[in-house]
């Protein structure tokens, strides 16, 4: 194809959650019961989270962020520490470590995958290091082992950003279950959903308890209970806890979506592997490497431009692609291309020349469960043509 199409011959969302019936009747359920905040749909969904990824524990609340603020409480992070965070990420993986006083140390990507560059997590490891918080983008696993081995030789914790990665799995073992704490998201769009929420998984007793305990103001274990017939009004306050527990009316959702998981994930491999082929020849056009020792939970389709080869730049190619009907996303400005990290601590864009250089090539594309054949070929077809049209 040789040209762009002249007009919106289709409209495709960047994502569209898919929610079955089972999801709507646990929450007409839900509302008829009367329990509307953290109960028996909350402990359930708890259960059969923490099975589905082989973790002893899993604290349901309500989101990623808040699972990452806790497990990093339940370690004691504080002034004075330092967490290895990787610059290409959201917000959120860095941000809670301000929040408890410490300092993120941002470590460039690969190349191939954009997951954390292990050189450089090794590189930027000082005395002060007390954590290691891979992110597994996209939802490709990270090389945990090389992780794991890093963090054993210097006595560092790792926690896990999994907000992409359900359900995925490094070298046969389900993500959530191979470090201290494993942490992931059920935003809107990501592969299953709660609406807002989040998960903590562990095997760890003690890190479990703290996180559950700060989950709910610090409340002693019995103030789960306080509203139920069994239960007691007496509580006591242990610690200065956070309000980050999840209802039961979004866990209703949650374990619908959990019982489709695999399925969806199913759905997304059939999307991602037709991307794949029908870019594999381009040469304006790459797709991420895949680890051969991982399973990707797909939760996006990352591509890179070849811009030396073409005439218009990232932001232009997203808005052929946006006329065209497509809605596109960036994942992401890496955090040390932000102000804050900029002002607050000093970052150059020289300081991570992978990520700010692939910065500049990277769109996601749509990516969701239900999308058609007709609509890959569409966008397929699309992002074919534009780079096309305007090769230099």
């Amino acid at each position: 194809m040789s040209s762009t199409p002249s007009k919106i011959e289709m409209s495709i969302p960047f994502f569209r959650a898919t929610i079955g019936q089972e999801e709507m009747d646990g929450v007409m359920e839900t509302l008829a019961s009367g329990w509307l905040t953290s109960g028996p749909k909350v402990k359930a969904f708890e259960k059969e989270f923490a099975e589905a990824v082989g973790a002893k524990h899993a604290i349901a609340v309500n989101s990623a962020t808040a699972a990452l603020h806790l497990a990093l409480e339940s370690l004691n992070i504080g002034p004075g520490d330092e967490v290895l965070v990787p610059t290409m990420t959201f917000a959120a993986t860095a941000e809670v470590v301000i929040h408890l006083g410490a300092t993120p140390v941002l470590v460039d990507c690969d190349p191939g995958t954009l997951n954390v560059s292990l050189s450089d997590l090794a590189a930027k490891r000082t005395a002060k290091t007390k954590v290691v918080m891979p992110v597994h983008y996209a939802g490709q696993p990270c090389q945990m082992q090389e992780i794991a081995d890093f963090a054993d030789q210097h006595g560092l914790h790792v926690v896990e950003d999994a907000a992409h990665a359900f359900p995925a799995a490094y070298r046969g073992q389900a993500i959530g279950s191979l470090s201290l704490a494993t942490c992931f998201s059920f935003y809107a769009n990501k592969t299953m959903t709660t609406g807002e929420g989040g998960m903590l998984t562990t095997n760890d007793d003690a890190t479990a308890d703290r996180a559950r305990k700060m989950s709910l103001h610090g409340l002693s274990r019995g103030a789960w209970n306080r509203f139920t017939a069994k239960g007691s009004w007496y509580y006591e306050i242990e610690a200065p806890g956070y309000k980050y527990n999840l209802p039961d009316v979004a866990a209703a959702i949650g374990l619908g979506q959990l019982h489709q998981a695999e399925n969806f994930l199913q759905e997304r491999r059939r999307c991602a592997a037709r991307y794949i082929s029908a870019f594999a020849d381009s040469k304006l056009i790459d797709t991420l490497e895949q680890s051969p020792d991982v399973d990707s939970a797909w939760h996006l389709l990352v591509i890179k431009l070849n811009l030396p080869a073409l005439s218009i730049d990232r932001s232009e190619f997203i808005v052929k692609l946006n006329e065209a009907g497509i809605g596109t996303s960036v994942h992401y400005t890496p955090l040390h291309l932000h102000p804050l990290y900029r002002e607050r601590f000093g970052y150059k864009p020289e300081d991570m020349p992978i990520a700010s250089g692939v910065f500049e090539q990277i769109v996601s594309l749509p990516i969701f469960p239900s999308m058609t054949d007709e609509q890959l070929e569409y966008v397929i077809d699309n992002v074919l043509a534009i780079a096309a049209e305007h090769q230099r």
